[in-house]
């Protein structure tokens, strides 16, 4: 069965280290987290997005993951990622979510403290865990280019160290997701965390902390964040780069257009087990279960 993401961060912040949170869009990238966490006795975050929710989606996601939990022997989570409003959380939490993520980052503080307090009162009563963010993590290059919008003064959507204290008060959220100088997606240049602001939050904060656009950010600033404060770390592009990496390379060689898909993700799911055992190894997630 799924657990909830507070036990898996409670543990990662009293034994420093982080859990590596995985986007999951399909069955192959699934199957590439839940068997490389086994294999590395790492606890299993998979997240939800709602890009991925269309039609049935959201009910065929979550009923194929509760099922896959109960394959494995090690802690599952499915987490919604991002959600904007109360009525997607509802859903996911009806549909078995057991950890969710409001987002009301883009929001005036009392609004996003407001709107939270509201996710984390429904949560709670159901026993979900919430996490919020403060400070807002802007966009790189991600998959819809809609959505790409590059932020040149990041500087000023750092997450404040006293926001998070009146936050925190006003509406009691499991875990704060906090902005410290990564983006989603994939970086034009190499990121610079601020990992004096980081500490400046852990010094006022008591809930775990994570960070949002993980993928493409060098392994040594991860380490960093994590030796100060950071539980869980969230990855997409890395892994979905992998994916469509090892599909071009696999399409570009067949000639059989028949070719069952078993074969036609060799090269992926190979590629994308790589990128899950590094960023598990590399968090210090392995060996926790």
């Amino acid at each position: 069965m799924l657990v909830s993401m507070k036990e898996m961060l409670r543990d990662a912040k009293e034994k420093h280290y982080a859990i590596p949170a995985f986007d999951v869009s399909n069955y192959e990238m699934m199957r590439a987290v839940l068997d490389v966490c086994e294999e590395e006795r790492s606890p299993a975050l998979l997240m939800g997005l709602e890009v991925d929710f269309a039609g049935k989606g959201r009910e065929l996601l979550a009923a194929m993951i509760r099922a896959a939990s109960e394959l494995y022997t090690i802690p599952v989570c499915f987490h919604l990622d991002h959600a904007t409003g109360l009525d997607a959380v509802k859903a996911a939490i009806a549909t078995g979510f057991s950890s969710v993520m409001f987002d009301g980052s883009e929001l005036p503080f009392e609004e996003n403290a407001r709107r939270t307090a509201e996710v984390v009162a429904y949560a709670h009563e159901r026993g979900v865990t919430v996490e919020a963010e403060l400070g807002h993590v802007g966009n790189a290059m991600v998959g819809n280019e809609k959505a790409t919008v590059f932020n040149e003064n990041a500087e000023d959507t750092l997450t404040v160290p006293d926001e998070v204290v009146r936050f925190v008060a006003q509406t009691d959220v499991d875990a704060l997701a906090v902005a410290i100088g990564t983006s989603h997606g994939v970086y034009r240049s190499t990121p610079t965390l601020r990992i004096d602001r980081l500490d400046e939050i852990t010094a006022v904060c008591d809930r775990p902390l994570v960070l949002h656009g993980g993928s493409g950010t060098p392994d040594d600033q991860m380490k960093a964040a994590i030796e100060h404060g950071v539980t869980k770390i969230n990855i997409y592009s890395d892994v979905v780069g992998a994916m469509n990496a090892g599909l071009k390379e696999k399409l570009n060689t067949i000639t059989n257009p028949s070719t069952w898909p078993v074969f036609v993700f060799e090269s992926a799911r190979e590629k994308m087990r790589a990128v899950v055992r590094e960023k598990i190894r590399a968090f210090g997630s392995n060996g926790r279960v």
